[in-house]
């Protein structure tokens, strides 16, 4: 118990012990967060292992993808964006290469078959969502659209995040920082600021086991392949994946794919807004806007990944990877293993975040197998 600190509210003590497990077998190396909200108050709030702190900021990476759900829903929730509207009624240039028919709905939902570009992205046009939606524009789809679905890694922020912009002639970003971020002092930034650089901790690449070594050495990534379209690794030089979040540049313009920044206790304070009311205002979103981006709008085989998942509007269900959950519940991991979401069902929220990467961690980590059953067993018990 020596390596955790922090605290947790009475009845949330197996959690603490549940993490401490974490801390000492998985994470010790690099450091990791926990924190968790119910009906709006903060009960669990815990880091451990070496060169994290309670407040440490951490490249969350594909969290910010439900970051940019969440604006999207708004507006959607306010009529600003129809779902079932044409991207290129906004975005004409988009209606290249047969992509004219492709709707709001289906390019959330990972249907656009516009994973990545021909020829890859350059590090450049990675940190920068204007220059993404420039070259995917005029770029052919991978699949025809809306045949089938696939994870948009690394492009799927920046394809929304031009229509938000031709919708409403504002970034996501900077609607986030004045709907979201400010109002709730969210410990979360789409754009890190210079001051709070000092509290920044660099990714840390992932330790591989000798068989996890020798499965990867195995299975490697073929350079013509979807995964390697979608994740840049057809580039020259291909995506360096640590290097992204340890990019001051990336941190400061905050790509919405996957460079948001913040700490546990941010991420989680985000979906307590989601989850019910927190500081005395309703949820942000509403019944009938939470259960439509919640709706499962792709499912089965994932073309990019090959692996079984699910996708709903930006966010992904989580109910079925974490059948402790409801199926209103609904989130987004992160790269190195981070995971947080919203359940509204029970009003918890919950964020867990590391610094170096898991093995094969990227839906999130497999201690938040552990960590969310505990979590919503003790909430059970109050």
């Amino acid at each position: 118990m020596s390596d955790v600190h922090g605290t947790v509210e009475p009845g949330f003590e197996s959690v603490r012990e549940e993490f401490a497990t974490v801390v000492a077998n998985e994470a010790r190396d690099g450091g990791a967060q926990l924190a968790v909200h119910h009906h709006g108050r903060l009960v669990v709030d815990l880091w451990g292992g070496d060169g994290v702190e309670g407040d440490s900021l951490l490249g969350l990476y594909s969290s910010s993808k439900g970051a940019m759900a969440l604006v999207t829903a708004l507006l959607v929730q306010e009529g600003a964006l129809d779902l079932d509207r044409e991207v290129a009624s906004w975005w004409p240039e988009f209606a290249a290469e047969g992509k004219g028919a492709l709707t709001l709905r289906q390019l959330l939902a990972h249907r656009s078959g516009v994973i990545g570009a021909d020829g890859g992205l350059s590090p450049a046009e990675l940190a920068d969502d204007r220059a993404i939606a420039a070259r995917l524009a005029g770029q052919r789809p991978f699949w025809e659209p809306d045949t089938g679905h696939g994870y948009h890694a690394l492009v799927i922020g920046a394809l929304v995040g031009e229509v938000v912009l031709r919708a409403t002639g504002r970034t996501v970003q900077d609607l986030f920082e004045e709907r979201v971020r400010a109002p709730y002092g969210l410990d979360y930034y789409l754009g890190l600021p210079e001051e709070l650089e000092p509290r920044f901790r660099t990714a840390l690449p992932m330790l591989p086991t000798p068989a996890e070594q020798a499965f990867l050495a195995e299975n490697p990534i073929a350079p013509d392949s979807l995964m390697a379209i979608a994740f840049n690794f057809h580039a020259d030089p291909p995506f360096d994946i640590v290097g992204y979040a340890n990019s001051r540049t990336v941190r400061a313009r905050s790509p919405l794919s996957g460079g948001g920044v913040g700490s546990a206790r941010g991420l989680s304070r985000m979906y307590a807004a989601v989850a019910g009311e927190l500081d005395g205002r309703p949820p942000l979103l509403k019944p009938d806007t939470l259960a439509e981006v919640a709706r499962v709008h792709s499912s089965g085989t994932d073309l990019v990944t090959g692996a079984e998942n699910a996708f709903g509007l930006g966010f992904v269900p989580l109910g079925t990877k974490y059948p402790a959950l409801s199926p209103a519940a609904i989130g987004h991991s992160g790269a190195p293993g981070s995971q947080a979401f919203a359940d509204p069902a029970t009003g918890l929220a919950y964020s867990y975040a590391r610094r170096r990467f898991g093995f094969m961690a990227g839906p999130g980590a497999a201690e938040n197998d552990r960590l969310v059953p505990a979590v919503v067993e003790a909430a059970r018990g109050l």
